[in-house]
């Protein structure tokens, strides 16, 4: 397998350095005026070999082709699974958009392959982070439910944590990716337990270190704020006394630590640790000697708190369901959504006990999901359109060189830039990460040993719906390299 940058082994025949840097200069701009571009509607571009001539332009803005049920389909298939092979949009096609919504929604998240040493992590072998980034991106191309893969990652930059700090002379990140997935279509009051007694995440905010006597405040903040109930819904106060009520929590050690902290205790000639044994959990471990003892007030309420009634009291505020609804909405639907739009599904979240598969199943079946106005309203993150250029090429050997390409366009996975998450929409569109997206799928077609046909790929990725500039880049491409890039490239191949 070829990294981006490496000599190919192959060259791409009639892969022009003019037709990248059109690409990147088309990308730029278009991304930049989205809503001022008129589209073309290019068929089935019988003609594209020998035709130099743009279609007739058929409006001044992005022709919406929604009410076309293959439109329908492919739509959902960009927005829920990292777009789509030919062969998973042709199956999903012939199924129907309500079919193929059922089939994402119902089917159980498959489990990847266990990453080879990662249980037994320590700091004499910590997991290497290409292998942990490869390991996940690697079944992001051949996981059997991609769609509880893309929930893994919207949950991945919602309840976030970085190796960095985490470390990985643990295995906790790795765990954390493994409860994120198995939780993924759960519901939000398991989820928030899981969250809070995640090894990862006792470690990232803190948790961990918290006890009744010295109550670390880190959590406590951020599970109100960023996690469920959003800015301005809580006093400090709350903060401070849901510290004291999450309190009691320390990270597991497992067989492997342990074991590594006796080895490294006799070799500097000290006993080693009398307090400390390998736990089995693969959780937080709760110790009643280290949580806070006696009444505070949280949230209005004054009572004697656990962590299990601090999380269900956090569930009653009605902040909480708006809140997820919002965010879930600018990941998958619009990033401006109507307040009505909103209220409707938040409503129906909170009569289902904020049941996160029936949420998914409200969002995908609304009429704002296949409205003109959100088709391509969203931008692409860079693991997202990594992945959909892997999958069209039906190239699943990338995984490493995409792990290896995501922090030049500023997503580098188990690492978000702060706890709020990864940026989103337009924030992912400046000059040099638009490049770095050009140059990846360069990059990528010129290590391929052969370039698949281009056939109808602009039907199955673009729903043959394309800008004038593209349009004329299509048809005077000599072969299908070209193709390939200019469509890889293109601004609307940036859009989902």
């Amino acid at each position: 397998m070829n990294e981006p940058g490496a000599k190919p082994v192959k060259k791409a025949r009639g892969l022009r350095r003019r037709h990248v840097l059109i690409g990147a200069g088309a990308a730029a701009g278009g991304l930049a005026i989205t809503r001022a571009l008129g589209l073309y509607n290019l068929g089935d571009l019988s003609s594209l070999p020998g035709q130099t001539q743009a279609p007739t332009a058929a409006g001044v803005d992005w022709i919406s082709p929604l009410d076309k049920p293959e439109a329908q389909v492919a739509h959902l298939l960009r927005r829920t699974t990292f777009g789509a092979t030919p062969a998973e949009y042709q199956q999903s096609v012939k199924d129907g958009f309500k079919k193929t919504v059922d089939r994402l929604v119902e089917t159980k998240a498959a489990e990847p392959p266990a990453l080879a040493g990662a249980d037994d992590a320590t700091q004499e072998k910590p997991i290497k982070p290409q292998e942990l980034i490869g390991w996940w991106l690697d079944w992001m191309l051949r996981t059997p439910t991609p769609f509880a893969e893309r929930m893994t990652f919207f949950w991945h930059g919602h309840f976030t944590s970085d190796f960095r700090k985490v470390n990985l002379q643990t295995p906790y990140i790795y765990w954390q990716n493994l409860t994120w997935r198995q939780m993924a279509l759960g519901n939000l009051h398991d989820m928030l337990y899981q969250v809070t007694i995640d090894p990862g995440m006792l470690r990232y905010l803190d948790l961990g270190t918290s006890t009744g006597k010295s109550p670390n405040e880190n959590y406590s903040r951020e599970l109100m704020e960023l996690f469920t109930m959003g800015v301005g819904t809580f006093t400090e106060d709350d903060v401070r006394n849901g510290a004291k009520a999450l309190s009691g929590w320390r990270e597991p050690v497992t067989k492997a630590m342990y074991d590594a902290l006796i080895a490294r205790a006799q070799q500097q000639g000290r006993p080693g640790p009398r307090n400390v044994t390998p736990d089995v959990v693969k959780t937080g471990v709760f110790e009643q000697q280290r949580a806070y003892v006696g009444a505070v007030k949280f949230l209005g309420e004054a009572r004697q708190w656990d962590t299990r009634s601090a999380l269900e009291k956090i569930l009653t505020q009605d902040s909480v369901a708006p809140f997820i609804v919002t965010k879930v909405l600018s990941e998958f639907v619009t990033d401006q959504p109507a307040d009505a739009y909103v209220k409707r599904l938040a409503d129906g979240f909170r009569r289902s006990l904020y049941d996160v598969k029936s949420l998914m199943r409200d969002v995908f079946m609304s009429p704002e999901f296949l409205a003109p106005a959100n088709y391509r309203a969203l931008v692409k993150s860079p693991t997202e359109l990594m992945v959909h250029i892997a999958k069209a090429l039906e190239t699943p050997a990338l995984a490493r060189a995409i792990g290896l390409s995501g922090q030049g366009m500023g997503q580098l996975l188990f690492d978000p830039p702060e706890v709020g998450g990864w940026p989103s929409n337009a924030s992912w569109i400046s000059s040099n990460n638009v490049l770095a997206r050009v140059n990846f799928a360069q990059a990528t077609l010129t290590g391929l040993p052969r370039i698949p046909a281009f056939k109808d790929a602009h039907t199955v990725h673009l729903d043959g719906v394309v800008s004038p500039a593209t349009a004329q880049l299509l048809n005077s491409s000599p072969d299908d390299a070209t193709r390939w890039l200019i469509l890889l490239a293109s601004p609307e191949f940036q859009l989902k």
